[in-house]
């Protein structure tokens, strides 16, 4: 069998895709993963064979390329809600949310920004691809080009998602209220979108070039949104790119150790930041006398700009987070799926503070419900909101018997290698070529 990955130019939404080419790989199918040209070093260095895709800086020229009419549709939106809540909302079950004019404007707009990668890569993949034949294409949630090399080749299609699946559900809410408009004002611009795509290929738009065959998903089931799709559940396994276990992790630390690490987001704009200069300076701050060994990991640009670096932390560019959570009597984090999923691995209490991604108003009930952990909304997010919370991790036994059970419900999904032969199955059933 030949198996293509396809996946959006960020090695985030990559590597946690890898573990299971590995296991394609190793069952004796062919494997190839494709992005844009960005994001070749993190494909190579997987151990995959690439084959990149369009031109290189596609992410920067996308974005330096926003037009007047993306800019208009935002400013639309914000009429309708607050910036927060139209990129976070949908996936909210409530009418005030779920309007058609929020749902149609937000799908014309992420529309677009799905079209700014994606085109640059669909027309080169479709040649290699006919010329390759794959078997299956799986393509993370917003890298369908994949779909688009699906439909064109005739491929099974598997889109897989690493987060509770939102998008899946503010879909379906979105085709509900699409079909109670009068006809002449039924806009669906990513069918559109897509079905321009399948007609240059000499196919026709099917919905499953939005939802996939089936769909894989890490998330636990318990926090799994019920879908008309079918889902095939697949354990999230670690891999963070190349790494060397630090040596003061080679040892069980002397006090308790806790970890907090905020990913990407800390590397963007202060708007899509977790947390702040000044909130971490609080908490750092507020943590300073507590008999605790805390790591943090920042940016230089962060860390040089600390004020105060208590006794009792430690600061770092980077942690494989594989390697470091096990020895964790506690993890803040901002809700990014490698040190959620690592953290249940690991069965590891948690506090996710802030809002920077997407399924946050979802997933973080659900995990103050399975007691495996605390979450401090963007609003409330003080150091001394971070101590109290830590303080109950770190000493209320609920915590850590939630998180264990979170992580023997992980350990029960099937790994990637145990999937193996589910995939070959379906890829059989679903490919036409």
């Amino acid at each position: 069998m030949r198996v293509l990955i396809v996946s959006w130019p960020w090695r985030t939404h990559f590597q946690p895709m890898v573990p299971l080419g590995w296991a394609l790989q190793a069952a004796g199918h062919e494997v190839r993963v494709s992005s844009s040209p960005d994001l070749v070093e993190s494909l190579t260095s997987s151990g995959l064979t690439a084959v990149p895709a369009g031109p290189a800086d596609v992410l920067k020229t996308m974005y330096e390329q926003f037009t007047e009419e993306q800019v208009e549709l935002v400013r639309t939106l914000e009429q309708l809600g607050s910036r927060d809540d139209f990129f976070f909302d949908f996936a909210a079950d409530s009418a005030d949310a779920l309007t058609w004019d929020r749902l149609r404007l937000r799908t014309r707009y992420f529309t677009q920004i799905l079209k700014g990668v994606n085109d640059t890569m669909v027309e080169e993949l479709v040649d290699y691809c006919r010329w390759w034949k794959p078997d299956l294409v799986i393509w993370e949630w917003m890298s369908h080009a994949g779909a688009i090399v699906a439909r064109a080749t005739g491929a099974a299609s598997a889109r897989i998602r690493s987060e509770i699946d939102v998008d899946a559900w503010s879909r379906r809410a979105f085709l509900r209220l699409r079909q109670e408009q009068p006809p002449q004002e039924r806009e669906d611009a990513l069918a559109d979108w897509l079905g321009g795509w399948a007609e240059k290929f000499g196919k026709t738009y099917s919905e499953e070039m939005v939802t996939g065959h089936f769909t894989l998903e890490h998330m636990l089931g318990s926090m799994r949104l019920a879908s008309d799709v079918p889902h095939v559940p697949v354990r999230y396994v670690s891999y963070h790119g190349p790494a060397v276990v630090p040596e003061w992790a080679r040892r069980a630390p002397e006090k308790p150790r806790v970890l907090a690490t905020f990913g990407i987001s800390q590397r963007k704009g202060r708007e899509y930041q977790a947390v702040s200069l000044r909130q971490l300076q609080q908490i750092l701050d507020s943590l300073a006398d507590l008999d605790i060994e805390l790591v943090v990991t920042a940016p230089e640009k962060v860390r040089k700009n600390l004020q105060r670096i208590p006794r009792n932390t430690r600061l770092a560019e980077f942690v494989p987070l594989h390697a470091v959570i096990p020895t964790c009597s506690a993890v803040i984090h901002h809700g990014g799926i490698p040190a959620f999923l690592e953290s249940v691995a690991g069965g590891v209490p948690q506090l996710m503070v802030g809002r920077v991604v997407g399924d946050i108003d979802l997933r973080a009930p659900l995990l103050e419900e399975a007691r495996g952990g605390l979450y401090i909304s963007r609003p409330h997010l003080t150091g001394e909101r971070v101590r109290a919370c830590l303080i109950r991790l770190l000493e209320e036994p609920a915590f850590g018997e939630g998180a264990e059970k979170l992580r023997g419900e992980q350990a029960a999904q099937p790994a990637p290698a145990d999937l193996v032969p589910e995939l070959e199955r379906l890829a059989a059933l679903h490919r036409s070529h």
